[in-house]
């Protein structure tokens, strides 16, 4: 199992979404920003490491908002999204396609990524407003 560690990113009553790079498994589909927890890594540290890669921006990792265990058919990932603010720093895409904000009512209108579905049923629960 691969430990997979991710941001919820608010900004006023928007969440920040990524879109995978075309090239990549699962291209084209919409998840949070991070990525995978190298040995020796704390999640939270992870976490602060892979967003500063993939958007530039120094992160203040917060407290874990739900963990889930997804099998794809090429891995089984256990995906822990935590809350977290930009600290430092304006998001610039060196790894993703397109990054937008959005409310949760949204949510319908992108495509995520299979092991997202949950974690965005449980925003969608607690922060709509509709």
């Amino acid at each position: 199992m691969t430990e997979v560690v991710a941001a919820l990113i608010w900004s006023n009553d928007r969440f920040m979404i990524c879109q995978r790079p075309e090239h990549k498994a699962r291209g084209l589909l919409w998840e949070f920003v991070g990525g995978k927890v190298e040995p020796g890594e704390s999640k939270k540290q992870a976490l602060i490491r892979e967003v500063r890669e993939e958007l530039g921006v120094t992160l203040t990792v917060q407290d874990e908002f739900m963990d889930v265990v997804h099998e794809y058919p090429d891995i089984t990932v256990h995906l822990t999204l935590f809350n977290a603010f930009i600290a430092y720093g304006t998001p610039i895409l060196f790894e993703h396609k397109a990054f937008r904000w959005i409310r949760p009512e949204e949510i319908p209108a992108y495509d995520f990524c299979p092991a997202d579905k949950d974690l965005l049923r449980k925003i969608a629960e607690r922060f709509s407003k509709e």
